[in-house]
């Protein structure tokens, strides 16, 4: 049986949606964690790799009972540490963060247990939260793993006062080596491609494409197999070398016509990504078609009822990407 093992905070979240409505609930790695027992718990094995306060392991555990395909040995309160959230959406995309409690970071003797598995889903939400060593081990020690990696956590700094802000990822060459896909919104792909220096009162900018394809290049140029940029309602652009050169194409966003809490989707994306390459390490695209689709998924509600078998995700993406 393939595995897939998915690294990152579970925070409390307390979440006041674009609508206002208040969500109180269990983020980050539970979307996809639960995204893929739906879709495919009955054929692969999946493996929350976090760590918990001690008073919240047990209703953590009790989120995921239920769900086939779960194993949870490697979710730890060993240090008492975790991540506790409050988002406010100013809009359906823009959100104020502020964070009171802090995960311990993941190091390497928490995945050494699990070097057998086919594909690492590292979904950090602040700078600190997954070591470098950590992805050094896994490529030293396990030839065959695929490692996804997500760019919100290192360029997410979390301030004294609790507020989350966006950062410079300054010492992102030091990590691309040991990636294989590196997943990031438009917003963090500007925190990640900057210039050497910047005048007292510029402000960055919005990646041009030309910019994309220079970071791209750059990614690709470090080892880097695969770049995935989300951009929102407009889909995914996705690069990637084909036949000695690089290829950029869009893959279009799945459709949906009200959005209800888009808290998770880049988590739940990064997860379905990471089904599409237990299924073919090699196909980019079509694990992009996956990480669109639950993301759209995601936006659908405020609990874990709005993923779908693997049947009708199928038959979403088919109809979205002619497949």
């Amino acid at each position: 049986m393939k595995k897939i093992a998915v690294a990152g905070p579970i925070p409390r979240d307390h979440i006041v949606t674009h609508q206002g409505d208040l969500i109180q609930k269990w983020g980050c790695v539970t979307h996809p964690v639960i995204a893929l027992s739906i879709m495919a718990g009955d054929q692969i094995e999946i493996i929350p790799v976090s760590h918990v306060r001690r008073v919240d392991l047990d209703n953590v555990r009790e989120v995921f009972k239920g769900y086939p395909g779960i194993n949870l040995r490697h979710v730890s309160c060993k240090n008492d540490q975790g991540d506790i959230i409050s988002l406010k959406f100013v809009d359906v995309n823009t959100r104020l963060e502020r964070q009171t409690g802090f995960m311990d970071p993941i190091l390497p003797e928490d995945v050494e247990p699990i070097l057998d598995a086919d594909v690492f889903v590292f979904i950090p939400i602040s700078d600190y939260e997954i070591s470098l060593d950590t992805l050094r081990f896994i490529k030293k020690k396990s030839k065959k793993s695929v490692v996804i990696f997500d760019a919100h956590g290192p360029t997410t700094a979390c301030l004294f006062n609790g507020e989350r802000k966006l950062k410079f990822w300054v010492d992102r060459d030091q990590w691309l080596p040991y990636i294989d896909v590196l997943k990031m919104n438009l917003e963090e792909a500007g925190a990640c491609w900057f210039k050497k220096e910047y005048e007292s009162q510029e402000r960055t900018h919005e990646l041009t494409p030309a910019d994309m394809d220079a970071f791209a290049a750059h990614c690709i140029g470090m080892g880097v197999k695969c770049i995935a940029i989300t951009m929102d309602s407009r889909g995914c652009m996705v690069y990637f070398n084909q036949k000695g050169k690089l290829h950029g194409q869009m893959v279009p966003a799945v459709k949906v016509s009200h959005v209800v809490d888009t808290t998770g989707c880049g988590d739940s994306f990064a997860g379905g990504v990471g089904f599409g390459l237990l299924q073919d390490p090699k196909n980019y695209i079509k694990a992009v078609q996956y990480g669109n689709t639950l993301g759209a998924l995601r936006t659908q509600g405020k609990t874990f009822a709005v993923f779908r078998s693997l049947d009708e995700t199928n038959k979403i993406m088919s109809e979205t990407f002619s497949v």
